[in-house]
């Protein structure tokens, strides 16, 4: 009993209750199997603000600002003196992107209630599925588990993608599953290396006997670099960074609108936090060394993604090349390897899933009454429907870094965590990164002015269009309340991640 009512494991696993429950229903009680789901990830969403609420009392009480809290961990297979541990644990660099998750999860179940209409019972079996695979790779602290669990978010997105998508579904999900397991295969040989050698695949363990190894020769520097470069590939993917973007316009088009939010808000991120997690605390030096080269594809990312952005008339597409420009900001601020830059790249990444987020939800939304994403055919929405389109406007100016808004504060500190980087070692990345940021509002601007500005479209001579209901502004006015709170005031999140951030970059050799 202790076990289950562990707080991070019932917030890893309650979603599986859900999952059970519906299971035994009738795939006929569609309206009970939706609201068994949403009530589900709504109970979720609970447990994950009692665990941050435990998460501060926790640091109150022991006084170790920025270390594991909250920890379950308990052997769990014990074969020819391996010792592979069921271990959760969180903190500072995690506690966030647990909140995002368990956040976007209800949201993005709402968005089906009319737009998902077929296998109604699956889909919500494989979201909930998916809910647990991606809180496990949040939380895990045994590169055992985390593996598991990172593999495990590919099966539920990829029946998600193939069965509920669009017209090229099936080439979409087998694109997605390749590229991202491709990666992943490097990835796990490279941990089955580091447990060998340091007869342990618990973090914290790990963390604690790799620097005799460095230090010993043990594991010489190309070593490292090799290992750098095997989990890289893997997170490097699932960003995914330029080059290895192409999977994602595809995957994000095709997908359903619930599979879009989750995947831009959750998903992408499991790669950028993988690089927090691993790459910059078990390969200090490796990271040292990759950082100049991480930042120029970084800055590669996000001109050439906010140029592919303005040349695509699929709104949902324009939006998809979007977070490759987006994420390129959230890995510069990551190997800027200070203080803003991190905390900023942290910050970002909650932003993006909100503001990017909002974004497909709102094209879902007016695709359902249009069956059309070509931005040409759009025109004057905003006299048909001006709820949709300030709501519409105010998550577009998130996205381009308007200030007063959440996309500002993560951007600005990126860069000026780039600009000040010894990491780095040059200003170059930040000035041509800042570009970027005006090419951002060239393009989202573009989108808005052609979609709700001007003369009619051709669509509005074929439909009434409705404005949002109240089940849509339900499902979109949380996303617009975190854009303002974290752009108007954005100290409490700093706060939340600044002392694992400090302990992170303590342990660097810079």
């Amino acid at each position: 009993m202790e076990f289950i009512l562990q707080p991070l494991t019932l917030l890893t696993f309650f979603p599986l209750v859900g999952v059970l429950v519906i299971l035994f229903m009738n795939a006929e009680q569609k309206i009970a199997i939706r609201w068994v789901a949403l009530v589900t990830s709504l109970i979720t969403l609970v447990v994950s603000l009692w665990v941050l609420q435990s998460f501060y009392a926790a640091e109150s009480v022991t006084g170790a600002a920025g270390a594991l809290h909250l920890e379950a961990k308990y052997a769990w297979i014990t074969v020819a003196g391996w010792n592979i541990y069921y271990y959760l644990a969180v903190d500072g660099l995690s506690i966030l992107l647990v909140l995002l998750t368990a956040f976007l999860t209800p949201i993005s179940l709402l968005s089906t209630w009319t737009a998902v209409e077929e296998r109604v019972k699956e889909f919500m079996i494989f979201f909930l599925l998916l809910e647990v695979g991606m809180m496990g790779v949040f939380l895990a602290q045994d590169l055992f588990m985390f593996y598991i669990f990172w593999e495990f978010t590919l099966v539920p997105m990829y029946f998600l993608i193939g069965l509920w998508g669009g017209p090229r579904r099936l080439y979409a999900a087998v694109k997605f599953f390749l590229y991202t397991m491709a990666g992943s295969i490097l990835m796990l040989v490279a941990i089955l290396f580091l447990g060998i050698k340091t007869n342990t695949f618990n973090v914290p363990d790990m963390l604690a006997a790799l620097p005799a190894l460095y230090s010993s020769g043990a594991i010489d520097p190309r070593t490292q670099m090799l290992l750098f470069i095997a989990f890289a590939a893997a997170f490097a993917i699932k960003v995914p960074m330029w080059p290895l973007h192409s999977w994602l316009p595809d995957a994000h088009v095709e997908a359903p609108t619930a599979g879009s939010v989750i995947l831009a808000g959750v998903l992408l991120k499991m790669g950028t936090y993988g690089f927090l997690r691993f790459n910059l605390q078990l390969f200090p030096n490796a990271t040292i060394a990759a950082a100049p080269w991480i930042a120029l594809l970084a800055t590669i990312g996000i001109i050439y993604g906010a140029a592919v952005s303005y040349a695509q008339q699929d709104v949902k597409k324009l939006v998809a090349y979007s977070s490759v420009s987006h994420l390129g900001f959230v890995m510069l601020g990551l190997f800027a390897l200070n203080p803003e830059g991190v905390a900023g790249a942290i910050l970002q990444m909650i932003n993006h899933g909100l503001s990017t987020g909002a974004l497909f939800l709102l094209i879902g939304m007016i695709y359902e009454q249009t069956h059309t994403r070509d931005i040409k055919v759009y025109g004057g929405l905003w006299k048909i429907t001006p709820v949709f389109g300030t709501i519409m406007l105010i998550a577009s100016l998130s996205s381009m870094g308007l200030p007063g808004l959440n996309g500002f504060v993560g951007e600005f500190t990126i860069l000026l965590g780039a600009f000040g980087s010894t990491a780095i070692g040059s200003p170059w990345y930040a000035g041509i990164s800042a570009i970027g940021v005006i090419m951002a509002a060239v393009y989202i601007l573009y989108m808005f002015q052609k979609v709700f500005l001007g003369p009619a479209g051709e669509i509005t001579h074929h439909h009434e269009l409705k404005d949002l209901n109240v089940r849509e502004l339900i499902t979109v006015i949380p996303l617009i309340v975190f854009m303002f709170w974290i752009g108007l005031y954005p100290a409490p999140f700093f706060n939340l991640i600044a002392p694992a951030v400090e302990k992170l970059l303590s342990a660097l050799p810079l």
